[in-house]
This record gives C-alpha cells, structure tokens and sequence, in this order.
C-alpha cells in the first residue's frame, strides 16, 4: 500500500457542490439516473476502443451495470464493467467539479495528431456530485482497461479528497480486469435509497433506453430494464415520459426543459439509419459559442462513436440534441474520415429536410410554440441562409421577421408575398439593433405611408445573408437605407394617380434638384458625405442619411466594423425632405445669404441629427450642444 494523499477540490469547487446537491436538482432519484448513465457511457468508451486494441477485452465478463444495497451499513453500491480510470483520471475527472476526462483527452489526442480519437460524451462532472445529495461519503474504487493499478478515491465532498492504491478487499469489490464501484454511504434522510425497490423505479424511469443490462441485486439474472436502445425501439412502444427522460440525458437540461418537436425516424433505402432527435424549448447556454459545435451523438449499429463528427450535423443546427445510429457505417471509422464521408453527408441532408419539415409543420398547427422556438433559435436558423445553399427554400418558408404590418406579430415571406401592393415587385427591409428604433426610422417614412410593408431586421447575420440571396420567389430584397428606391408608382395618400404624378414629378424634379440649400450642403459636407439629394423615403423628418448604391449598407458597415474593424472609405449620402418647414427655411435662408454663420450652424446640426437618428457617435458632442443651444435661444428670442 502506498500512502494516502489528501487533496483539495479544484477553485469553488466546494462552493459548488454545495449548489449541486442543493439546489441544481428539484428531485433527488436523478442523482441514480446520472451515476448510471457514466456507467453506460465508460462501458461505450471501452467497447469503441475495444475496436482498435482488442487486448483491453481479455478476460472480461461482459458489459453490464449493477447496483446493490447493504441497508446495514447504509451503502448502495453501483458497479460498471467499463473503461475505468487512472489515479490521474480520478485526480483530473473527481477533482474537479464539471472537468471532463474526455475533452483532455480529445486534446491530448488531437495535438499529438491521433486518428481514431473515440470522441466520447462520457464524463464524470457536474453530475457525479449530484450523488452528494443523497449521501455523505463517497468511495470510488477503478481500475484502468489494460492496467494492473487499482486505486480508491474518496470525498465527503466539504472538505476534499483522498487518494490511495485500494486495498486487496476494495480490488476484489470489482470482480473484472477493469471497471469502475462507486459506494455512496446514505444520508438518514435518504433511506429510501436503500431499498432495492425504490433503486428499481429508478431505473425503469430514469434509464430503462441503457443498451446495456442494468441488475439491481446482487442475485438478481434478470435486467430491470428492457436492455434496449430506445431510439431502436417502435414508436408505438414509446411513451411520451420515456422520450421525456431520453431527452433529459441527452440535452442535459435535468428535467428543466421539454422539447418542442420529437423527431423519431428509420430511414431505409440506399443509406438506412435511425434518428431520434429533439429541439429544445430554452435554449443552451452554449447556442453561441465561436465553436458552433453540435451535439448530436452518432452511433454505428448501438455501438456509440462520437458526439464531435463535424459532417453530421450543420452548425447552424447545433441547438439539436439525440442520437443518430447509421447501419451503413465501419465501426472503426476515424474522425478524419467521417468529416469527408459521403455516407454522412447524405445522412445530414436527410436529417436536415426532415427537421425542416417537422419545424414548418409546427409553424402551422401550434403557432404559439413555433413563434417560442424562433425567438430562441431564429438567428441561428438564419445562419443556415448563408452556409447551407441546398436547405435554403426549406429555411426560408421557416423564417419569420418583425415588420411594419404589426407591433406584435412576425410575418413569414408568404404572408408578406401576399400582403404586397399590386406593381409591387421587390420586399423592403431595414436592419439594425433596436427593433421599435428601425420602426420609426426615417429612412421607411415614405414607405410607410404609401402602405408598403417593411420588414424589420434585427439580427446581425441578416446583413450577411441577404447579399447572398438576393431574392425569394423573384421579388428582389431591397434595403431601405441604401441607394434610391422608386416609389412613383405608389403616390401618397390623396395625392395624384400614379401617372398624374409622375408628369408633375417630370418637370418639378429638375427645379428641385438645384435648390440652394442642396448645393450649400454638398459644398459644406463634403468631406463627410457623398452627395446630397431630394429624398423620396422622408415625409415627416427634414434629413437621412442612406448608403450609395455600390456601397456597403450602412448598418452592415457598423456591423463589420465593430466585429471585424473594417473601415469603409465610402461616404453616405444625405437626403433632403423638401417639404419639411425646416428645409423650406433653410432654402430661403441659403437663397439670401449663403455665407451665413447660422446656416452654417444649421447645416453641422441637420447633419449631426442625421447621424444621431443612424445611431452613429458625433465627433463633435459639444460643438452640437453649442448650436443647439444657440438655435433654441433664439427661436424663443424670436
């Protein structure tokens, strides 16, 4: 025997624990669910490695999980014939609160430039401390696939942990060549815990879909549960409780989130697999992490590969959780091949449609769970717009956006395809941040009031995908705050005809064009702005400014900008309202006197205010200050 070492948790490990056992889980049972589902998980971990270094199988018994209970000294016991763990697996995996064993694995692998990398979920992390809540001791004895070490790990977990070899009598707790015993002493408040029975319900609840037999029992020949992969299993035969705690495992969400679409399938024909895969209601904490990992577990023939096979599953659909079992597949397929195989690519687009399918089938017969999955998982969606040509129909019949048309409601392109004016040939759209901003934007007056919708969009990968696009069913997409839209075939409310207006338009245009204060504006803004011109979009604000119709549009500048320092050299172009009182002056004002200091003011203020209403930052905040404060000076003098 060597000596025992006494460690510490890991950082906040011991603040954490007492948040796990306390507050993480409502209900007690799932500290089994998950003690059992390591289990399974370290069992998977040594059959896919079994594949390549079948020595690891020597002398083992088979894969199983059993859990007994000795009710006089208050200790259940659950046993795995899996993989099991080094004294630097225990020291790493048990340690540390949520510390994955397979990710420094991965990266161990990864960087050393190994192929056949198993990738597995297995883990002991947050929900191995979840054993806390219903025991005051626990003692980990394993014993490493191919080792002949055997050690023993054990924690209140308050004060830390020890570590030593384990005893002759702890080793022969094991009874295989590798494998993993936890024994967990019961609290006096968790007693039920110690009768088979209750251990039983459990598992029957909790993980009756383990392909492996679960005994409870140390006699017991017969498994409690049905020993079967649930996604292998008729949908019939299939409750809706059973899909319930299948998705708890899967998506982590510990029984706090339900699935807003099952989608249960065999597919048969030149590619056969099954897929049982859920789209959550919340959304995971990780929906944006620069990954855009998935995590999606792919099987081959119940046999678990990997959850990090990039080609499976596209990252804009990462928000997805279940399992995928290809028939077709070599079991001893390397992470490198899978990335390129064609198998899986077929496998993806067939997931893909179907999802599709299931989502726009949830958009018409449940509206009010469709419009909860969009606002979680919309942006995400969209991303498919851009990196997904082939799904691209199918994503847009799915998209909904804000729009002029209603405060409260979004609007699918159909819907909006529908609702367009008659000579209408293109879909308005303006972008930014702030949804009730872009309402009232200047920029949509002139549409607005010609009863044109417009959509809104607030998401930054809209400004990405739109160029890509371009058009949905023939109706080009047009930004409202780029270049210059023809609005003369819709005149304003209780003006000419269309055709009236445009004769009137004809010989007005040119005397419009070349008014005073246009050229005063061009000359004194200049270094700030590409042109100036008569506006058609304004009716109720006096300026705006708009991109050029070459130029990148403007809040997609400020996007690349922010995100990627882009820096355009491009200059917007600021429109006029001619109708406005305030434009109607200044013209007067630049007719009389154009070198005026408060037309000068006034011009800096006009196009200060363009700025503000753009949500751009002023270069000069006092400078506008003064003038403000000058012009409101004598507007009440006057």
């Amino acid at each position: 025997m060597t000596d025992t070492h006494t460690m510490n948790f890991g950082a906040d490990v011991s603040r954490l624990l007492e948040i796990v056992t306390h507050a993480l889980y409502s209900n007690r049972d799932v500290f089994v669910r998950e003690l059992v589902s390591n289990s399974a998980d370290a069992c998977d971990r040594l059959r896919y490695e079994a594949i390549a270094n079948p020595e690891l199988l020597k002398d083992h018994t088979g894969f199983d999980i059993r859990l007994s209970v000795n009710p006089s000294e208050r200790i259940v016991t659950i046993r795995d014939t899996g993989i099991g763990m080094s004294k630097d697996e225990m020291v790493e995996n048990l340690g540390t609160i949520a510390k994955s064993g397979t990710r420094a694995l991965m990266e161990q692998l990864k960087q050393s430039g190994a192929g056949n990398s198993p990738n597995l979920i297995g883990q002991f992390g947050v929900g191995f401390y979840s054993a806390f809540m219903a025991s005051d001791n626990v003692t980990v004895i394993s014993r490493k696939a191919g080792s002949n070490e055997t050690w023993a790990w054990q924690s209140d977990g308050i004060s830390g942990f020890t570590i030593r070899e384990a005893s002759e009598q702890e080793q022969a707790t094991l009874n295989t060549p590798c494998g993993t015993v936890i024994s967990l002493h019961i609290k006096d408040d968790a007693s039920e815990f110690l009768l088979e029975e209750k251990l039983k319900r459990i598992i029957v609840t909790y993980s009756n879909h383990i392909s492996l037999p679960i005994y409870v029992g140390t006699t017991e020949e017969e498994p409690v549960n049905t020993a079967s992969a649930l996604w292998m299993r008729p949908k019939s035969e299939i409750t809706e409780d059973q899909y319930q705690e299948f998705f708890a495992m899967v998506s982590g969400s510990m029984g706090l989130d339900q699935p807003a679409v099952t989608a249960h399938w065999h597919a048969e024909g030149k590619i056969e697999y099954t897929s049982l895969l859920f789209v959550p209601t919340l959304r995971p904490f990780d929906l944006y992490d620069p990954s855009r990992r998935h995590s999606v577990r792919l099987y081959v023939r119940r046999i678990f590969i990997t959850d990090e096979c990039e080609g499976l599953m596209y990252p804009w659909m990462r928000f997805v959780r279940g399992v995928i079992d290809s028939e077709d597949l070599p079991l001893n397929i390397s992470r490198e091949m899978l990335q390129q195989n064609a198998i899986v690519s077929k496998i993806r687009s067939s997931v893909t449609k179907k999802l599709l399918g299931d989502l726009d089938k949830l958009s018409r017969d449940d509206k009010t769970a469709f419009t909860a999955f969009w606002h979680q998982f919309g942006a995400v969606v969209k991303e498919g717009l851009y990196d997904a040509v082939e799904h691209r129909e199918d994503i847009l019949k799915i998209c909904r956006f804000h729009t002029t048309q209603s405060e409260t409601e979004m609007t699918s392109l159909a819907d909006y395809l529908e609702r367009m004016k008659d000579g209408q040939d293109e879909i308005y759209y303006i972008s930014g941040e702030n949804v009730d901003a872009m309402r009232n934007s200047p920029q949509i007056e002139g549409l607005k009031k010609r009863g044109l919708e417009v959509l809104i969009l607030k998401d930054t990968i809209d400004d990405f995908w739109l160029p890509i696009v371009m058009d949905y069913q023939g109706k080009k997409f047009v930004s409202a705050t780029k270049g210059q839209i023809d609005l003369s075939k819709f005149p304003l409310p209780n003006s000419e005809k269309p055709d009236q207006k445009n004769k009137n338009e004809t010989a007005e245009q040119g005397a419009r064009d070349r008014t005073s204060l246009v050229s005063y504006l061009a000359g004194r803004l200049s270094d700030r702005v590409s042109k100036v011109r008569i506006s058609d979009r304004l009716t109720d604000s006096p300026v705006c400014l708009v991109a050029g119709e070459s130029d990148v549009d403007l809040h997609m500048g400020r996007v690349l900008k922010i995100h990627q320092q882009y820096e355009s050299n491009a200059k917007p172009v600021l429109e006029i309202n001619p109708d406005h009182a305030l434009i109607k002056s200044l013209d007067k004002m630049a007719d009389q006197d154009n070198q005026s200091e408060m037309l000068a003011d006034a011009a800096e203020l006009l196009y200060d205010q363009a700025l503000i209403i753009q949500g751009e930052p002023l270069k000069d905040p006092s400078g506008f200050a003064r003038r403000m404060s000058l012009f409101l000076g004598k507007g009440l003098a006057a």
